[in-house]
């Protein structure tokens, strides 16, 4: 049997320092802008956000484990069959402040899924996706990507 990794990593060089950087993320009032159509608070540890994208008539509950200011954002979320992963997003600022580092951590997946590498695939895919908008929201302003990725 060969043993799987299902562990994806997703990094993105954001010039932007690192607090506009975590704030775009935790902040309810930034999130509409890159990620989520909208987020039910702002992501402290201990908390259960409730996410929703208006585009897909979706809506989901994150449950955030660890909350580390300007440094770490680790929650939990699950897919469909109630199948759970872990997300840890890090950021690490340049010595001369100019940009940040952003690195995200999925974990999870089931390897005895025969889909797991469709879904694993997926989620980079999503990641991507997030990190793109996110570069372009923070060092440019564009607010309009974040509904553009078609299923």
């Amino acid at each position: 049997m060969i043993d799987l990794n299902t562990k994806i990593t997703t990094k993105f060089k954001i010039h932007k320092p690192v607090h506009e950087v975590f704030e775009a993320i935790v902040d309810p009032e930034k999130i509409g802008n890159f990620w989520f159509s909208s987020s039910s608070e702002r992501w402290e540890q201990g908390k259960a956000i409730t996410l929703r994208y208006k585009e897909y008539e979706a809506e989901g509950v994150i449950q955030v484990s660890e909350v580390v200011e300007n440094k770490k954002i680790v929650f939990s979320w699950g897919s469909e069959n109630d199948e759970e992963t872990v997300v840890s997003i890090s950021l690490k600022e340049s010595e001369n402040h100019t940009y940040t580092i952003i690195e995200i951590n999925e974990s999870g997946f089931r390897e005895d899924d025969p889909d797991v590498v469709t879904k694993m695939l997926g989620q980079k895919e999503g990641w991507v996706f997030m990190l793109s908008c996110l570069k372009a929201y923070l060092e440019n302003g564009i607010t309009d990507m974040r509904g553009s990725l078609i299923h």
